[in-house]
This record gives structure tokens, sequence and C-alpha cells, in this order.
């Protein structure tokens, strides 16, 4: 891509379909997240599942990031890569060569930091037994019913905290959550309580409180300004935002601020077959559809549904070879589908390059 440096992507020198980042859009949410996380006195860890992308993440710690957040340990030595001293990985680790790595790198790197969570005693045993010289630090996991992993209830939180206290090689650094999946802002505020009720029972000095913040970061900024402990925020889908999940679901709907969408495909229409019909060359192998169908930035083009290489639209007019721009909804299955991204400015002239590292 570096040869159409300066050159619009829609002369078509790189082919279509072609999923574009916009330089401004980019730019504008990791700088409104990163003021957001700062003006309420939180620290931001982003979620790199998102993106997967050195070029953002350097963008993300440039902004003042607190570290990276990942989902698995093949993504931590991703996140080393792109230059981040603290990675936190969300989940339970319990990869024996996941952890090796860990153990190796904390030992090779004296300003390495690396936490994970824990939800069980026997999660906990399983970090133990595969620890280096220097421990791995833990978050004990709150989760809530009908949710993914995490401990059910407050007193199985403080068995497991207490048995990482007792684990040789194992440090208790605070406890974390998730509440994206609850539906209401007082289910959030009811499961931040006792979150905080967490804490404070926990006997660690200067505590990590980590919860994801993509979707309640408004009530998680309420809500937890005066817990006494390090409140780390885990958002990703911020960085490119989008024009369907998110557009609806963020809490920049019910306070000032905005995120704007970053990511667009283009793709040539192939076929009118019927009235009303029209088959675009743009498919589940190049944007999202797990949450929401693309959206048509053309007026009067509605997405039906999408096969591998297909798009089915019903407008009135199209003609084949035309050219239609879609937004997408759900960044986090966006990125994976493509290794190098061009960047875009308003006129659609190449900026930049993003690589994934999927």
């Amino acid at each position: 891509m570096q040869e159409i440096l300066g050159r619009s992507v829609l002369e078509g020198e790189l082919g279509f379909p072609l999923m574009v980042v916009h330089r401004e859009a980019l730019e504008h949410n990791i700088a409104t997240m990163a003021a957001f996380a700062r003006d309420h006195g939180m620290e931001l860890s982003p979620h790199v599942k998102t993106h997967m992308s050195g070029e953002i993440a350097a963008m993300q710690l440039a902004a003042g990031a607190w570290g990276l957040t990942v989902a698995t340990p093949r993504q931590a030595q991703a996140a080393r890569g792109f230059g981040a001293r603290r990675v936190l990985v969300a989940n339970q680790v319990v990869d024996p060569a996941g952890l090796a790595w860990a153990a190796r790198e904390l030992e090779r790197d004296p300003e390495f930091e690396f936490l994970c969570f824990a939800d069980s005693e026997a999660g906990v045993d399983i970090l133990s037994r595969h620890a280096g010289p220097r421990p791995f630090r833990v978050l004990v996991e709150l989760g809530h019913a009908g949710g993914r992993a995490g401990c059910r209830t407050l007193d199985e939180l403080l068995a497991v905290a207490a048995h990482a206290q007792r684990a040789p090689g194992v440090e208790l650094a605070g406890v974390a959550g998730y509440e994206g999946g609850l539906k209401t802002a007082e289910d959030v505020k009811e499961y931040l309580g006792l979150l905080q009720d967490a804490v404070e029972h926990l006997r660690v000095r200067t505590p990590v409180l980590s919860v994801g913040g993509s979707q309640w970061f408004d009530v998680i900024g309420r809500e937890l300004v005066a817990t006494q402990a390090v409140v780390v925020l885990r958002s990703g889908a911020y960085v490119t935002h989008d024009d369907g999940y998110y557009h609806d679901r963020t809490p920049f709907n019910r306070i000032e601020g905005e995120l704007r969408p970053a990511l667009e495909v283009w793709a040539h229409v192939l076929s009118t077959p019927e009235p009303g019909l029209a088959i675009v060359g743009m498919g589940k192998r190049d944007a999202p559809y797990d949450e929401g169908l693309p959206v048509a930035r053309r007026g009067g083009v509605t997405v039906t549904r999408m096969q591998d290489q297909h798009t089915i639209v019903q407008a009135e007019g199209l003609r084949p070879g035309d050219l239609l721009a879609f937004g997408i909804s759900h960044p986090c299955t966006a990125f994976d589908k493509w290794r190098r991204l061009p960047v875009v400015d308003r006129d659609y002239r190449v900026v930049g390059v993003v690589t994934t590292n999927f």
C-alpha cells in the first residue's frame, strides 16, 4: 500500500471489496476515551483483541494507556511486540505454554507487568505450578448469574482471594468483573457495588479493580469515583466504534460526547437479477455479521442478508459496477478479516496502513 500513499482508494488500485480506516475518526475516538478515563480518575487499558494492530496499539499507548488488555496468552505475546510494558489478560489462563512464556518474560524483563484473572482455587493452583521466580499477579473475577466466567458470590470470591494469597508463585492484585452482559443501569450499579465490597474485604496494598467499560462506562464513572482502588477500564470497541451494535449502545447516547465510526467497506454491485434486488461483492469474509448486518451509506439501500462472498440488498436503480460504501456493526469481528487496511483521510487518500496480527 505504500506505493499508493496520497492516492485515493476509490481509484481501485487496491481492488474491491476493501475495508478502510478513517484516520480522523480513529484519532478522535482514541483521544475521547483517554480523556474520559482521565477526567473520571480511572485508567484505560484498551482491549486490543478488537484490532490486534501494532499501529493502533501504539496510538493508544501514546495517548496514555495504563497497559494493553488481551484475551489469550498468544495475544499477550503480540501485545508485548506492540510495546506494552503492562499486559492484562482478561481471562483465566490455564494453558501451560502460555504460562511458560509469561514466566520467562517476567524473568527476562524486571519492568514487565503481567496480570490475569482467576475464579477458582483450581485456577490459582495452575498458576502456582507454572510460576517462575516472579509471581503471577492475579485479579479474582466476580461474575453474575447467567454471565460467563467469574465467582458467583462475594463469599466465593473471597475464598479464592484467600487461596491466592497462600499460593506460592501467585500475588493477589485485586478484583475484576465484566458488566457488559447486564441489561440495565440499575443492574450494573448493583454489580459494581459488589465489586467495591470485594475490594474493601481484600488486604491488598493499592488494589486494582478492573471492569469492561464499553457499554456502561458512564455508570462506572459515576459509581466508582470514590473507590479506594486503581480502577481500570478495559474498553475495546470504542477505538473504531461502528454504525450498528455500539452505535445503539454507546454511553455517549446518554452523556455528552461522541464516538465516530472509523471503519467502512467498499464493494461493487455484481448483479441486479430482479427488480429491487442487487448482489454486492462483499460477504462474511469481508465484514462482520454476528452482531448486526452492515449498514449501507447510500440512501434507499438495505442489506437483507450475507453469504460467504455476497451481500444481498434491496434497492432500486442500481447497476452492475456501481460502487457502494457500508458501515459495519461490531468492530471486534471486523479487523480479523483483514491483514492490511489502508488508513484514509476525508478525501479517501491513503495516509497510512494498519496491519493486524490475528
